[in-house]
């Protein structure tokens, strides 16, 4: 089971990012006076990362605004152009007060920028240590794609290591079916990692699936990965392999299944053998281990 993961180190709380961000000449009521707005009147965070809301923590969110009513408001700024707020903090509550049937809301108005928006939604589920690490990757993108931010200003703004940033980011390169494996909580952000010292998006994909398959951990995927990636070229030429497809596939399936070369050598018709190779004394223990086998 995978060790929980350390608490994030955040640099400036939502708190500090408003007040930094503050236009000197707001209003007072928009430098964090709260009033109750109809709901109907406030949209989504258009920068909000997070793409999922677990239905158990909303209903337990429920729960807790029922008995105990909302003990901290929302943050909103006035929409662009008028006609209402976009959230900017509170996502959550705000879902499970409609849930409730709440025809309103406290919240705080505030005045932000774009970039703080989007800064401040990654912050907020930051602290939360929840949010997913394809959309804190998305989030960080974002702000370099849009905002034209370096790597190293991302990190200063949600207060977290530039490397940490960087693999972050490195995700986003995976294959789309993978990235959906770790979106789903199938794979973690590890494998992932992992799997990215592969040389092609096929190789990603097909040994992502086996680590689904055969649940494997992050460091026998990373051992897997590694195993691959310093077996010795094949010197035959793929041209001249005349056997029949179905054992070139049997043989692939073969080289992902153990994570090493593999070669099936045909001796007539109905015979043959199959090859196994390893690399090294630990090596040889994998495969004693993936066979299931080993001398008494």
């Amino acid at each position: 089971m995978a060790a929980p993961d350390k608490p994030r180190r955040l640099g400036r709380g939502l708190e500090a990012l408003l007040a930094s961000r503050q236009p000197a000449e707001a209003p007072a009521e928009e430098r964090g006076a709260f009033r109750a707005i109809p709901l109907v009147q406030i949209r989504p965070n258009p920068y909000q990362p997070r793409q999922e809301f677990r239905e158990e923590d909303l209903a337990e969110l429920e729960a807790s605004l029922r008995a105990t009513g909302l003990l901290q408001p929302i943050t909103v700024r006035e929409a662009p152009g008028g006609g209402g707020y976009e959230l900017i903090a509170g996502e959550r509550r705000m879902r499970a007060a409609e849930r409730l049937g709440w025809t309103e809301i406290p919240a705080v108005v505030k005045a932000v920028d774009d970039p703080t928006l989007l800064t401040l939604a990654l912050v907020e589920n930051l602290q939360r240590a929840d949010l997913g690490a394809l959309e804190e990757a998305e989030g960080y993108q974002r702000l370099v794609d849009e905002f034209g931010m370096t790597q190293q200003q991302v990190a200063e703004l949600v207060g977290r290591d530039r490397t940490t940033v960087t693999s972050t980011l490195r995700l986003l390169n995976l294959p789309a079916s993978v990235r959906r494996l770790i979106q789903d909580r199938v794979l973690t952000a590890g494998h992932g990692r992992a799997l990215l010292a592969l040389r092609s998006e096929r190789d990603m994909a097909e040994l992502a699936r086996d680590a689904m398959d055969h649940e494997w951990s992050v460091r026998e995927t990373e051992r897997r990965v590694r195993a691959l990636v310093e077996r010795p070229p094949k010197v035959a030429d793929p041209a001249r392999d005349t056997r029949p497809p179905e054992v070139r596939r049997t043989e692939d399936h073969l080289r992902r299944h153990f994570a090493t070369d593999v070669d099936i050598r045909l001796k007539g018709a109905h015979k043959g053998e199959i090859r196994i190779a390893f690399y090294s004394p630990e090596d040889f223990e994998r495969l004693l281990d993936v066979l299931g086998t080993r001398p008494e």
